[in-house]
């Protein structure tokens, strides 16, 4: 069986990196290319040394970029759907990880992005890339849009509760604690280690562009609220999301261990977290570093009908490289494990 070809624009940043690794390791796959403007003429593992003695390619830039079967795009935001058309006239499909096609609303990008999006006939075209969700769209798709990291945490843990109808729909409200690696590899004030060095500092506390896509995929017809906000911690990888769901009628634990059964029950990277005593009775981003698994657990308070719910993924993998790659699988028909078996180290 021949191998996919496929290329990485913008490959020098974290998600960069990771989509490399995972995919230098992947039977099915060759790579082609990898650009980066600000790093061009380098070899890769200048700017990813964990890939020394792995990858002998070296960046090239965007306007040198071949013809391939897949394309890859790690671009900031706003870049994908300025050179759209070039990407499509070069690739049969395409994996944009960045912001760009992830609303199905062209209005609400001027909201969400700051700027009105400029192809919005193409969002209909790209599929949102929580593979969970649209597996059976992504089997047959050009295109995809991969999620958000701290969408994709909040989305897997409370997309069983808002799809079975017991969450209040404008009463949720979601907490995420996010590592340094989440702001990217660019340097600023925020990120000068004398300044971030035991840092815990409420960054987004309202606005977070990923609400849109939250609304978005739980909404099932109807309006919805999330009350969202995000704090950076002293973390470099990692996502924890708690969120409290107030619920609409009178449940036990063990109701809400059947949903969440029922939906993920048979899904490869998402695991239910619920035990009796312990240090890991629940979700921690530490246990899923350099893994695609989002881990889910809850706490129901009886006096109240508050359901606790806590997500934890790595936001370099299941929120961005993990799940491009796991989207890759399942548009050409390879097991979704494949190049995504690594089931993390403990300690670390």
């Amino acid at each position: 069986m021949s191998k996919i070809s496929v290329s990485v624009v913008g490959a020098s940043g974290f998600a960069g990196g990771e989509l490399l690794r995972l995919l230098l390791f992947h039977p099915h796959v060759e790579i082609k290319q990898v650009t980066s403007e600000r790093h061009y003429g380098k070899f890769v593992h200048k700017v990813h040394p964990n890939l020394r003695k792995i990858c002998n390619l070296k960046f090239t830039g965007i306007g040198e970029l071949e013809e391939c079967d897949v394309l890859f795009l790690c671009l900031p935001h706003g870049e994908a759907q300025k050179q759209i058309d070039r990407f499509t006239s070069l690739a049969q499909r395409i994996i944009d990880l960045s912001g760009d096609f992830r609303l199905n609303d062209a209005q609400s990008y001027k909201r969400w992005y700051g700027h009105p999006h400029t192809r919005p006939e193409l969002l209909s075209e790209f599929v949102y890339g929580i593979p969970e969700l649209y597996r059976s769209k992504m089997s047959r798709a050009r295109f995809v849009s991969s999620a958000g990291c701290n969408a994709t945490a909040t989305i897997l843990a409370l997309y069983p509760l808002y799809k079975e109808g017991i969450a209040q729909r404008n009463s949720t409200v979601t907490e995420v604690k996010v590592g340094s690696s989440e702001g990217g590899n660019k340097v600023s004030e925020a990120s000068h280690h004398p300044i971030r060095h035991g840092c815990v500092r409420s960054f987004k506390p309202t606005g977070h562009r990923h609400l849109a896509e939250m609304e978005q995929e739980l909404s099932f017809g109807e309006s919805v609220t999330i009350h969202f906000s995000a704090t950076s911690i002293e973390m470099v990888r990692g996502v924890l999301a708690t969120s409290h769901v107030f619920l609409n009628r009178d449940l036990q634990e063990k109701d809400i261990w059947k949903i969440y059964r029922k939906y993920y029950g048979n899904e490869p990277f998402i695991r239910i977290v619920k035990e009796r005593d312990g240090n890991y009775r629940y979700p921690e981003p530490k246990l899923v570093t350099g893994t695609n698994y989002c881990d889910i657990g809850f706490e129901l308070d009886a006096q109240t009908g508050r359901l606790v719910v806590m997500s934890a993924i790595d936001n370099l993998m299941k929120g961005a490289a993990g799940q491009a790659v796991q989207a890759f699988n399942i548009m050409h028909g390879f097991a979704e494990t494949t190049a995504l078996e690594f089931p993390g180290l403990h300690p670390i």
